[in-house]
C-alpha cells in the first residue's frame, strides 16, 4: 500500500486500494493448476502477477487503478488458489460494463500469466451495483454525509436529464435513417397481410400456411422431432412434391426474436451457395414464426464430434468438412453483396448432409456489413462465448475478421472434441500452454481427439493445421488471415493428408438414414452471476 501516513478513512464496503484510494473492488478467485513453485512466502511472485494483470487491463481501456492478490494456498485438488481484488481508477465503483468486460478478460484467459504459474481459470464473486449512499465506517467522517447526500442526489438528477436529452436527440436523429433503411431493403413487408402479419415478398422462398406444416409434420409430431434449442424445435417433414425439409418452429418466449427471425429469412433469400444451408420458406401465419430449410440429415458437426449423430469423422473427413465450412463463409464475405458476418460460426451450426458435406446455418445473428468499404460495422455484442471475438467484445467493431476467429476456435475443437469452454478451462489457452513445437505433433497428444489416432502419419499436415488456426485466434483482428486465405491454407492441408477431393463421396450411404439427435449440452445460457463468466450467448439489451 503506497499510503504515506495512516490510511484514509473509506465508507463501507469500500476498501484501501493498493494506490491508497478508497473504492469498491471486484472480487473474484484465481486458481492455477500447474504452478512450478512452491514457496508461497515469495513475494515476487505475487507482484509479478500483480502487474502483469494491471497491465492487461489498461491496455484493453478498462479503468483500473491498481490490482491486489493475497491469501495464497493450495486447495484440495493441488490447485494453487489467490484471491483477486480489483480496483477502479477515477471513481470510486465499477459499472456493469467495466465488470463484463474484467470478467471475459480473464475467463476467456486473454490475460496470460508468467510460465512459472502454467494455466488457470477465474471465478468471480457477484459485485453489487448500489444505487444507495454507503455509510462512512469512520464517525469522524460523519459531517461528510450531507455533502455526499446533495453531491449523490444532484448528480444522480443532472446524469438523468442529460440522459434523456441525448436518448430524444439520437431518436430523432436515427428514425430518417432506419426509414431509409427500411426503404432500401431488398425485403418488401407487406403489412396488409390477412394474418395481421408482416410477410415478406420474396424470390425462390414460398410462404407456407400454418396448417400446411402442421399436415407435413404430422401435427409436429414426436416421431418428426430432431432437434431443439432456445428458439424451439426442429420437425422432419415431407412436402407433397417429396422433398424432405427441416420445420423449425420458434415456440413463445424463444431466445429467437422477430428480429433474429426476419433477419434470417432477409439473408438466405438472396445468398446461395453449396455449403450454406437453403431456405425453403417460411410461415407467419397465426402468429407462428416457423422457418423451413432443405433436410440436411446428418445432424451437426457438434453431434458428430460426440458420436450422438451417429457419424465419426476421421482426420480427413473433418478436414473436408472445415473446408466446406471455410468455403460457405468465405462466400458471405467475399461474393455475398453487401459482404455479411455470421457471427455465430460454431459446431452447432455446421450440418452435414447425405455426402458429409458442410452447410453453415442459423442467420439469425447475422449481419451485413457496410457498403461504405469500410468493412466493420459498430453494433451490440453478440455470439456464443467461447467462439466469441475477445477484439469485438471489445471495441463493439465487428469485422468479418470476427467470424475468423471463431472458425479458429471450431478448428481447436475438431481436433481435440472438447467444447470451447468447459469447467474453466478455455481450449485457445489450452492450446498454446500445451504447444511443444519441438516435438512431433507439437507435443499435443494429450489434448486430440483419441479418435483420431495419435501417430504422426494418421495426422499428416496437423502441425500446419494448428498454426493456422492459431493464426485465426490472433488477439488483433488485422493479424488474422482472411476465409479466403483460410480456405488456401485447408486444402493444402487436406492434399498432406492425402484426403479426397471435396467432392467424395464415398460411404455416404451408411450415413444417410441416421436421425440425428439433440446436440452435447445444449445451445441455451448458462448462469453466471457466481462465476464471473458471461453467458454463452452474448445478446446486451
Amino acid at each position: 500500500m503506497n499510503c504515506s501516513g495512516l490510511p484514509p478513512p473509506c465508507l463501507s464496503d469500500q476498501l484501501v486500494s493498493p494506490g491508497c484510494v478508497c473504492a469498491v473492488p471486484y472480487r473474484g478467485t484465481l486458481f492455477f493448476r500447474s504452478p512450478s513453485f512452491s514457496d508461497l512466502s515469495n513475494g515476487s511472485y505475487w507482484g509479478q502477477l500483480e502487474t502483469g494483470i494491471r497491465a492487461k487491463f489498461r491496455s484493453l481501456s478498462v479503468p483500473v487503478d491498481s490490482v491486489a492478490l493475497h491469501d495464497p494456498s493450495v486447495n484440495s485438488v493441488n490447485n494453487l488458489q489467490l484471491a483477486l481484488e480489483v480496483f477502479p481508477s477515477g471513481k470510486t465503483q465499477f459499472s456493469e460494463q467495466d465488470i463484463s468486460d474484467i470478467g471475459f478478460i480473464l475467463s476467456n484467459q486473454t490475460y496470460k500469466p508468467p510460465s512459472v504459474f502454467g494455466p488457470y481459470y477465474f471465478l468471480g464473486q457477484p459485485y453489487s451495483f448500489a444505487n444507495v449512499v454507503l455509510i462512512p465506517s469512520k464517525s469522524k467522517a460523519n459531517n461528510r454525509l450531507p455533502l455526499i447526500v446533495g453531491a449523490s442526489v444532484g448528480g444522480a438528477v443532472l446524469v438523468a436529464i442529460v440522459l434523456a436529452l441525448v436518448t430524444i436527440v439520437a431518436r430523432r436523429k436515427k428514425r430518417p435513417k432506419q426509414n431509409e433503411e427500411r426503404s432500401q431493403s431488398f425485403v418488401s413487408w407487406d403489412m396488409k397481410s390477412t394474418s395481421g402479419s408482416s410477410v415478406p415478398q420474396l424470390r425462390g422462398a414460398r410462404t407456407f400456411n400454418f396448417d400446411e406444416l402442421r399436415k407435413i409434420t404430422s401435427n409436429f409430431s414426436e416421431a418428426n422431432d430432431i432437434g431443439n434449442g432456445g428458439y424451439g424445435k426442429v420437425y422432419r417433414g415431407t412436402l407433397p412434391s417429396g422433398q424432405l425439409v427441416a420445420v423449425k418452429r420458434c415456440q413463445q418466449g424463444s431466445l429467437q426474436g422477430s428480429l433474429e427471425f426476419r433477419t434470417e429469412i432477409e439473408l438466405l433469400s438472396r445468398v446461395h451457395h453449396k455449403n450454406v444451408v437453403s431456405l425453403v420458406g417460411f410461415c407467419l401465419d397465426q402468429a407462428e414464426q416457423i422457418l423451413v430449410y432443405e433436410y440436411v440429415p446428418n445432424g451437426t458437426l457438434k453431434e458428430s464430434l460426440t458420436g450422438k449423430s451417429g457419424v465419426r469423422l476421421d482426420w480427413r473427413r473433418r478436414l473436408r468438412v472445415l473446408l466446406g465450412a471455410a468455403k460457405g463463409i468465405a462466400y458471405l464475405h467475399e461474393l455475398a453483396d453487401p459482404p455479411i458476418v455470421h457471427r455465430d460460426i460454431k459446431s452447432s451450426n455446421v450440418l452435414l448432409d447425405e455426402r458429409l458435406n458442410a452447410k453453415v446455418s442459423d442467420f439469425g445473428l447475422s449481419k451485413p456489413l457496410g457498403e461504405d468499404g469500410r468493412g466493420q460495422v459498430t453494433t451490440q455484442v453478440k455470439g456464443t462465448m467461447g467462439y466469441l471475438d475477445p477484439e469485438y467484445y471489445m471495441t463493439q467493431q465487428l469485422t468479418d475478421k470476427s467470424d475468423v476467429y471463431s472458425f479458429g476456435v471450431l478448428m481447436l475443437e475438431m481436433a481435440t472434441a472438447r467444447k470451447p469452454l468447459e469447467r474453466g478451462r478455455y481450449i485457445v489457452r489450452e492450446m498454446k500452454v500445451a504447444l511443444d513445437r519441438t516435438k512431433d505433433l507439437y507435443g499435443l497428444h494429450d489434448l486430440l481427439d483419441p479418435v483420431l489416432g495419435s501417430s504422426p502419419s494418421a495426422l499428416a499436415g496437423l502441425e500446419q493445421y494448428v498454426d493456422l488456426a492459431l493464426r485465426c485466434v490472433e488477439e488483433a483482428g488485422a493479424d488474422r488471415p482472411s476465409m479466403g486465405e483460410v480456405v488456401g491454407e485447408i486444402e493444402r492441408v487436406l492434399k498432406m493428408a492425402g484426403g479426397p477431393g471435396p467432392e467424395s463421396a464415398s460411404n455416404s450411404m451408411s450415413y444417410a438414414s441416421r436421425t440425428p439427435r439433440h446436440p452435447y449440452g445444449g445451445d441455451s445460457p448458462f448462469d453466471h452471476s457466481n462465476s464471473g463468466l458471461p453467458s454463452a450467448r452474448v445478446e446486451p439489451k
